[in-house]
């Protein structure tokens, strides 16, 4: 099944708002339960970094579309769905990063 990608450049950022705002959640999540979400513990640091670097670099101009993974793509292919169950939002930013704004797309 191929993975959606973003159309407009307003859809790919809010996609990388919602990535940014479901983290924030999760970070909350850990914090208040602790003992629970240990496992997030291990990357959620980094993902925030990864995907918070990602949105200033729009905002300052420096990013660039390239035809590989980004980073965090590791860090979210190795979690669990019932853990990350917004895993699909990292693959949609990521598949836009890689193959570009679908505008082609007809749906």
């Amino acid at each position: 099944m191929a993975i959606r990608r973003a159309k407009t450049v307003d859809e790919y950022v809010r996609l990388i708002d919602q990535a940014i705002d479901e983290v924030d959640e999760l970070r909350m999540t850990v914090e208040y339960d602790p003992e629970g979400m240990q496992g997030v513990l291990k990357f959620i640091e980094d993902l925030e970094r990864e995907i918070k670097t990602l949105k200033q670099q729009m905002i300052d101009g420096d990013y660039r579309f390239d035809n590989k993974d980004l980073r965090f793509m590791i860090v979210v292919e190795e979690q669990d769905d019932r853990l990350f169950p917004f895993k699909h939002i990292f693959r949609m930013i990521n598949e836009t990063h890689k193959k570009g704004l679908d505008v082609d797309s007809k749906d």
